[in-house]
């Protein structure tokens, strides 16, 4: 399913100061409750809540080749753990990579986000996250 795009800067902004967030290992996930989420699924043909999902990658990653790809990258595992996973939805999701990232996998930043919706309790009906276990150090930064 595509998801619709933060456009405006003032709500990472706010996504930063005032929503909830997770460390994981490659990635920082920030959430906080979208205000015109109801308006958003009122406008969708099928009437389907949805979250608003910003990705941030900064200069420090690499070239912008690298950059994209890391983005690609980020986007592939949100949509595996949407997919496979029931988030909750009406949220600003915004994802912040972190220098580890670089040469990471789809599956490393899928277990990576698999931990911070978890810890955020983003998805309904899964284990906590002290009952999960996730391997190749997708927990927090010591």
């Amino acid at each position: 399913m595509k998801y619709k795009a933060i456009g405006e800067s003032h709500l990472y902004s706010k996504a930063y100061s005032k929503g909830k967030k997770c460390v994981a290992k490659r990635v920082v996930v920030y959430v906080l409750k979208d205000f015109r989420s109801e308006a958003f699924r009122k406008a969708d043909p099928l009437k389907r809540p949805l979250n608003r999902i910003g990705l941030t990658v900064t200069k420090k990653i690499g070239s912008a080749v690298e950059r994209n790809r890391v983005r690609r990258i980020m986007r592939e595992g949100y949509r595996a753990v949407d997919s496979k996973y029931q988030l909750a939805k009406g949220y600003l999701v915004v994802i912040v990579a972190r220098g580890q990232i670089a040469g990471a996998r789809s599956g490393d930043i899928e277990r990576d986000l698999l931990y911070a919706f978890r810890s955020l309790d983003m998805i309904a009906g899964g284990p906590s996250v002290s009952q999960s276990k996730v391997k190749d150090g997708g927990g927090p930064v010591k």
